[in-house]
């Protein structure tokens, strides 16, 4: 096997610190594909060859230039017909399966191979016997440069967040009778070991903790089964993460980091509820699939338009700037951001001095030409984002969705009932049938004992909905929703408050400094999140898998409550009560964004161990957003890992399919994300 670069080694080691996907990215760039030429002229092109999970790894990761600056000339499919180039080189990259190994073998042995030489990386361990299926091809053997498990089996979707690309698992794993398919095993199975080798990657060894089953005398056999899955997926992770000891070059011995797994069942309101950020919102409101967002511009050619695609990914500064910031807020800035940039950029003035009908001198328009380039970049990026923001702003009028909102967070909080819930739905019979369902998911949450018999029936008439989207509410018991014996959506509860609120889903958090009306929801994972950093975690509840000594849990205790994060500050109550999304704010300079990704990485240098947080059943984006928030806050870099990332919609549609009897047909029919490459 390689030797691997320690300098990405865990988040305890010295030099410069590396986020999650930067060090996925630099073990793809240079454990595997630069460390094939070391001994070799920077000349030498190669040829790279991947399956087709193998190239949404590495797209995921890296980009095409990338890719090209390390030698590689060409990207090739493995199984599709490829010429032969007897002179290159050839790096594979593919999963360890029987079928990929009987590709490469056909690609090397024999007189007339394909390539001159194959580096041979895996994305997973191998089997014993599929190493020997090689060997025993002796014609092969010479042809090997290189045989190794780079363990890089996830897709790093964000610069904090990964996904084991299980997009059916809600079925597969908590589907009616889904733990006697085969589909079941193999889901748990494969997901243990794309979460072990994001641990390879990062050099880390983790505290292996999760949701313990609740004890009930009154469980059926299935549902205690599906209860008991986040401590069978962590036994496995643990039965692998063990093994990297002696398998790993490089891998540490002692625990480096926590990492805490939970299922969709800890939180089924963030999967619904709306949430007000710019990313989110455009996720849920907008048709974009995966990143890649696509719009209208008007046509070189004059009267018509044409389409053109955009990539809201880390690579767009204003993106990375504006991604979790509330929608109002993301507005009032790009406003800002135009009307300074429009005033400060000589070619803007230029321009629009020349569309008021005064005539440019020659000096004038070499001012222009010299300026246009970057003020073209500049230009389209920021119209790109008020043009989205705009349409954003439309749905949430046309919707009626501040409306909406408010009666969901009143729910949450306790702060609203029945009486508002058939007042709304009489009130605004217009109100699309999703949003109608979604409220109702929320109600049905928060109140499980309105939807007993034929109760829940009465509401769906009255908000006009059909039979299959009140299946869709009560296919929430197979999450553990709609359990009228358990306090109703959360760990505690307010029977003896002063106000005699016997719902809610969400304590009120004083510690924030959010003022924003619409964003008093927060996922559970933050509440999960602070408390195991703090030490403050029940053991009873997120057991241990490898137990910490005493001396070792009260030393992680102390480390975290006195560490500060890089935000660490005063805080200001939140206010309910906001009567205005307005909130005044010093304007940059139109396009200063790229300060952002600076400070970003500045951020992770004085960073403690990390968390690691992994959802089975997929995550959301607000629980996505919380991981950048809690790393800025507590300084410790905060990893989410999740089976799939799912919008509102994808949601409820997997929902939905979960009393399906042919559910892994059904999710065939459901859209693939874009990946980009």
């Amino acid at each position: 096997m390689l030797e691997s670069d320690s300098s990405h080694g865990g988040s305890g080691s010295f030099g410069e610190y590396k986020t999650f996907r930067q060090i996925s990215r630099d073990r793809l760039l240079h454990e595997m594909l630069r460390s094939s030429k070391v001994n070799e002229s920077k000349s030498s092109w190669k040829v790279l060859i991947m399956d087709k999970f193998t190239v949404k790894i590495m797209s995921f990761s890296c980009k095409m230039a990338d890719i090209t600056n390390e030698g590689i000339s060409l990207v090739e499919d493995l199984f599709k017909r490829r010429e032969p180039m007897t002179a290159m080189d050839a790096i594979y990259f593919i999963q360890p399966s029987k079928e990929n190994i009987i590709m490469l073998l056909s690609d090397m042995s024999g007189r007339c191979p394909l390539y001159k030489k194959a580096y041979v990386y895996f994305s997973s361990p191998i089997s014993k016997e599929l190493v020997a299926y090689i060997k025993n091809d002796s014609s092969v053997i010479p042809r090997i440069g290189a045989l190794s498990e780079m363990n890089l089996e996830y897709f790093a979707i964000d610069s904090q967040g990964f996904v084991t690309d299980h997009d059916m698992a809600l079925g597969e794993l908590y589907g009616e009778n889904a733990e006697n398919t085969l589909n079941y095993s193999i889901c748990l199975n494969t997901m243990a070991v794309r979460i072990a080798t994001a641990f390879a990657s990062m050099r880390e060894f983790p505290y292996v903790r999760y949701r313990a089953a609740k004890s009930s005398a009154d469980a059926t056999a299935e549902a205690s089964s599906r209860d008991l899955i986040p401590t069978k997926l962590a036994a496995e992770v643990w039965n692998i993460i063990s093994k990297y000891k002696t398998t790993v070059p490089d891998f540490p011995h002692k625990e480096t980091c926590d990492l805490l797994i939970v299922d969709r069942s800890i939180d089924l309101i963030a999967p619904i509820i709306h949430e007000w950020t710019y990313d989110a919102m455009c996720h849920d409101l907008l048709n974009i699939d995966g990143n890649k967002y696509v719009f209208e511009v008007p046509s070189k050619l004059g009267s018509t338009t044409e389409k053109k695609e955009a990539l809201l990914e880390d690579h767009d500064p204003i993106w990375l700037e504006l991604r979790h910031a509330h929608i109002a807020d993301a507005s009032e800035r790009l406003h800002d951001k135009m009307t300074n940039f429009k005033s400060k950029n000589k070619a803007a003035q230029l321009q629009q001095s020349s569309k008021d009908g005064s005539e440019l001198s020659t000096r004038d328009l070499q001012k222009v030409v010299q300026a246009l380039p970057q003020y073209g970049e500049q230009m389209e990026k920021l119209s790109l984002h008020v043009e989205i923001a705009g349409k954003l702003n439309t749905l949430i009028r046309d919707l009626g969705l501040r409306h909406i909102g408010q009666l969901e967070q009143d729910l949450v909080f306790g702060d609203a009932g029945a009486k508002e819930v058939i007042n709304f739905l009489r009130a605004n019979q217009e109100v699309s049938p999703e949003n109608k369902l979604r409220l109702l998911m929320i109600y049905a949450f928060v109140y499980p004992e309105k939807f007993e018999g034929d109760k829940g029936v009465k509401l769906m008439k009255l908000a006009k909905l059909t039979a299959e989207d009140m299946s869709t509410v009560t296919n929430l018991k197979y999450l553990g929703g709609l359990d009228t014996k358990k306090t109703s959506g959360g760990s505690f509860s307010l029977k003896f408050d002063a106000q005699k609120k016997k719902h809610a889903a969400r304590k009120e958090r004083e510690d924030d400094e959010e003022t924003w009306q619409l964003s008093r929801f927060y996922p559970i994972i933050e509440e999960l999140v602070e408390k195991l950093i703090k030490g403050e975690l029940s053991r009873k509840d997120y057991p241990y898998m490898n137990e910490p000594t005493p001396t070792k849990q009260a030393g992680l205790a102390s480390t975290a409550t006195t560490q500060k994060g890089p935000n660490q500050g005063p805080h200001s109550m939140r206010s309910r009560r906001t009567p205005t999304w307005a909130k005044q704010r010093v304007s940059d300079d139109g396009y200063s964004s790229d300060s952002v990704l600076r400070h970003a990485s500045s951020d992770f240098k004085k960073m403690g161990q990390r968390v690691f947080i992994f959802i089975i059943g997929g995550a959301t984006r607000s629980e996505l957003r919380v991981a950048h928030k809690l790393t800025g806050k507590l300084g410790r870099e905060v990893v989410l890992g999740s089976s799939s990332l799912d919008d509102p919609p994808q949601f409820i549609k997997k929902l939905k399919l979960l009393s399906s009897k042919d559910y892994s047909e059904s999710a065939k029919q459901m859209p693939i994300s874009n990946f980009y490459f």
